[in-house]
């Protein structure tokens, strides 16, 4: 039993070095290091073994289960982009957005996605994988940029521009639009960062060793690069969103987990909506079965969320649609 007792706490201890490791992608960019990045990914199990192997501790009535409890608190906020329960908040809201993915209607057709999302009656809409002109929404005006995103509002555009990446190898991928609501502008930020093109058959593994190492080497070299792209694709949306001189809500599928380099720079001095007022999981992708948060809505600290929620209702994408209402500041 001492020998177990031991190689569990080897194990609990090398968990605990992995998730600290995963904090660095706020300060280590994946130029420098990518594999801080791919620690996130990983972070809901390595959390859950965590946590597993400290009740064992406590179970075991053994005192390091005192020293790993209090340890855990710094996975704390880490934890609670991805799990949150913040009590019902009864502000009054005046703005409603919708941020989501459509998978350009492939997945359940263009006029479902126009039901769905007209019966939402938001004041802006903010879409990815959808620059075609397919879609269209009464009362609504359509951002003229097309750049895999299109945004959709009941208010006045005032100005609109492309997110280019500072590199001639990055297409870019994202749109700012100022938009006058109720008097005053408000800056969106729509964002649909790199994918990394997967597909089921390369990430399920099928327990032949040889195919799943080959596999697992193949997501690697395809994550890695990816990683790098983002990296360049941040420093121009933060530029966007510190260049404003309005309030901003930037918004989109991040192709990027919470904790990921790519978080933790984008959500600079904004506010996270789930992390404000969500409650349960904040999954918002379904393909797979691993639990993946990829959309987001963040906004300036002046704008207040009242109510975030990911709309597991529909399944007309493989992204579940993430709705956000904010009370504007007057």
């Amino acid at each position: 039993m001492k020998i177990i007792r031991l190689i569990l706490l080897i194990l609990h201890i090398g968990i605990f070095f992995l998730l600290t490791g995963m904090l660095l992608n706020a300060y280590i960019p994946p130029k420098i290091s990518p594999w801080f990045n791919l620690l996130s990914l990983g972070f809901p199990v390595l959390m859950i073994v965590y946590i597993s192997l400290t009740l064992f501790w406590i179970f075991c009535w053994k005192k390091r289960a005192f020293v790993f409890i209090f340890s855990g608190l710094l996975f704390f906020n880490a934890s609670i982009r991805w799990i949150n329960y913040m009590p019902a908040k009864n502000d009054l809201s005046d703005l409603k957005i919708v941020s989501f993915n459509t998978k350009g209607g492939k997945t359940a057709g263009e006029q479902n996605i126009e039901k769905y999302l007209n019966s939402q009656n938001a004041d802006v809409l903010l879409l990815q994988e959808e620059s075609g002109n397919g879609l269209n929404f009464s009362g609504y005006t359509r951002g003229s940029i097309k750049a895999l995103t299109a945004v959709f509002t009941k208010h006045e555009i005032v100005d609109e521009k492309l997110i280019d990446p500072d590199s001639e190898y990055i297409r870019s991928y994202g749109t700012q639009t100022d938009i006058k609501i109720r008097g005053k502008i408000y800056r969106f930020i729509n964002v649909y960062l790199h994918p990394f093109k997967f597909e089921k058959s390369m990430v399920k593994l099928d327990g032949n060793n040889v195919q799943d190492e080959e596999k697992i080497k193949n997501i690697v070299k395809r994550l890695i690069p990816t990683f790098k792209i983002h990296q360049e694709e941040v420093a121009a949306i933060r530029k966007a969103v510190e260049s404003s001189p309005y309030p901003v809500i930037l918004a989109g599928d991040f192709n990027s987990v919470p904790n990921s380099y790519e978080y933790y720079h984008l959500s600079e001095d904004l506010k996270d909506a789930f992390m404000e007022t969500g409650r349960g999981s904040a999954t918002s992708f379904h393909d797979y079965k691993f639990p993946i948060r990829i959309d987001y809505i963040f906004s300036s600290k002046s704008i207040q969320p009242v109510r975030y929620t990911v709309d597991r209702s529909v399944r007309i994408s493989d992204h579940f649609p993430v709705i956000a209402t904010f009370r504007l500041q007057r």
